[in-house]
């Protein structure tokens, strides 16, 4: 059976992280359970627990106020570019007012009733918390870590990789791939020793996690060579007259063969590569490895959905190596030939079956031998 996925099972398990699974929700419930037990092993009085409790309740509900209105502070000098116009627009933006202030009210007056016995009064109480919740404001420490704006960026699907991938998917590969085997079937008619692996007529996508690609693919391993192109489709895109897509046929050496493929690198990836070269984009070397690979999962989600493209490409995404290795590429590139090939036979109840396996019916009603020699 041909498995019918335009990538391997599992190339690229080590190199593409999978989309986090809320794990640190699951965390905070844990700890939460823990955090209770050990206050109530602890022995205090509960109306002392009680009165903590809503005192520090009452003093990140004040921090999320103040931090609500030291950025309306901001917003209220970009009403009519950002908001609007509106007043409460740019309110709503910056803080869940119903709610906080509900929680403050009830959290606020369950601690004024139980702070019968306490010699400090309420507004000291609020001052603190006041002071200590500006201070963090002021020092910037209420910023979200790394880990956190990673999983916003990846949650809300705005980070840069996920806008490339879509971007490159709607126009160019929903173009090129449905009309892909067309055009191997037409050059396999006129050269049917080139390409008589049906299971590699896909194109091949090559996403270097460096993001470093060559435009010329002959310079980049010698090993790789142009053999010719394939019929291109012409549209009318955006504007554009008889725009062209085409792409390429190239013949890998193998010791001493060639084998036939439509190989090319995923071009967005030049546009990471040079944000990262660009001081003006703020994208450092880290950013860069991380949106490439998005950028591949993200891909990957959209051509495994696209039932259009099923069977026409291939994703081969890779890590160069330190060490300068001259024939790197066209390895990979044949790696994942030989695996298309061997993703043709799969094992079927203990026997190895194949899409090129048929039934060898006799004429005869006798019983035959199984042995060949035997005829």
């Amino acid at each position: 059976m041909a498995h019918e996925s335009g990538t391997p099972r599992n190339p690229a398990t080590p190199l593409i992280p999978k989309a986090r699974e809320g794990r640190a929700q699951h965390a905070a419930y844990v700890l939460l359970a823990l955090c209770a037990a050990a206050l109530y092993l602890a022995g205090e009085p509960v109306v002392h627990i009680a009165r903590s409790f809503t005192s520090h309740f009452v003093a990140l509900q004040i921090g999320a106020l103040l931090k609500g209105i030291c950025y309306l502070v901001e917003e209220i000098f970009h009403l009519e570019t950002r908001h609007r116009g509106s007043f409460r627009r740019a309110l709503s933006a910056c803080l869940h007012l119903r709610w906080h202030v509900t929680l403050l009210l009830v959290c606020g007056s369950a601690y004024v009733a139980l702070l019968d016995g306490d010699e400090q009064p309420l507004g000291l109480h609020l001052g603190l918390a006041c002071l200590c919740q500006l201070l963090i404001l002021a020092l910037g420490l209420h910023k979200p870590s790394a880990v956190e704006i990673s999983e916003m960026s990846e949650r809300s699907k705005q980070n840069v990789a996920h806008g490339l991938a879509w971007s490159y998917y709607v126009g160019y590969l929903k173009i090129v791939l449905p009309r892909l085997k067309e055009s191997m079937e037409n050059i396999g008619r006129t050269n049917p020793n080139m390409l008589a692996h049906k299971e590699t007529w896909k194109l091949h996508i090559l996403v270097p996690l460096s993001c470093n690609i060559c435009d010329d693919l002959e310079k980049a391993d010698s090993n790789i060579q142009y053999a010719m192109d394939l019929p291109e489709t012409t549209l009318t895109r955006a504007g554009t007259k008889k725009r062209v897509y085409r792409n390429t046929l190239y013949k890998i050496k193998d010791e001493d063969k060639f084998r036939f493929c439509v190989v090319e690198y995923a071009t967005p990836l030049q546009s990471l590569y040079a944000m990262s070269q660009d001081e003006c984009a703020a994208f450092s070397r880290e950013d860069r490895i991380e949106q490439a690979k998005l950028f591949y999962r993200t891909l990957e989600e959209i051509l495994q959905s696209a039932k259009e493209c099923a069977g026409t490409y291939r994703l081969i995404v890779y890590e160069e190596s330190g060490e300068a290795e001259t024939h790197f590429l066209s390895r990979e590139i044949l790696r994942h030939l030989q695996q298309q090939r061997q993703e043709e036979y799969t094992v079927c109840d203990g026997t190895l079956c194949s899409t090129d396996l048929s039934l060898q019916i006799s004429e005869s009603d006798l019983p035959q031998p199984l042995r060949s020699d035997c005829l």
